[in-house]
């Protein structure tokens, strides 16, 4: 899973069962991939119906921006109190699986069922009713979307 630059992405999709505990299991090459600390953030997806899945090494850097609002900017500390209200920081077991809590699968209309999407430094978790519209509308933008990013 490691690139020719010895640097590893979240790539492609899985599909996967929560067990009857909201259990998720991580797929092992992910595992790989999030590194020391072995523990993930989870969070619910600012534009889109998803959880937001971050290894905290690279979450860290998102970390830092939050805590450099002054005390003082009230929409900074009134996102940093919503975010981390809804956020969830998490470990998981011997076999991989973590623990979801039911607001965050609330939130992204998940199930019984979960898609994992690799989003390169992240992953996002969908609802498999929801995926596939979310699939449609990205595929739509594409090629602006390289153009904008300089592919």
């Amino acid at each position: 899973m490691l690139g020719s630059a010895g640097v590893g992405a979240f790539v492609g999709t899985f599909h996967h069962n929560l067990d009857p505990k909201k259990r998720l299991t991580l797929p092992s090459e992910w595992r790989e991939l999030v590194g020391e600390p072995q523990s993930l953030f989870v969070l619910p997806g600012v534009n889109d119906p998803c959880l937001c899945v971050y290894p905290a090494r690279s979450f860290a850097l998102r970390l830092e921006k939050l805590r450099n609002f002054s005390i003082a900017d009230e929409k900074g500390r009134q996102f940093q109190r919503s975010l981390a209200s809804r956020s969830l920081h998490t470990g998981w077991d011997a076999q991989g699986r973590f623990r979801l809590r039911d607001d965050l699968l609330g939130y992204a209309g998940i199930g019984s069922q979960v898609v994992l999407v690799g989003c390169l430094e992240s992953f996002e978790l969908w609802s498999p009713e929801r995926w596939p519209e979310q699939q449609a509308t990205d595929m739509e933008g594409f090629l602006e979307g390289a153009k904008y990013v300089g592919l």
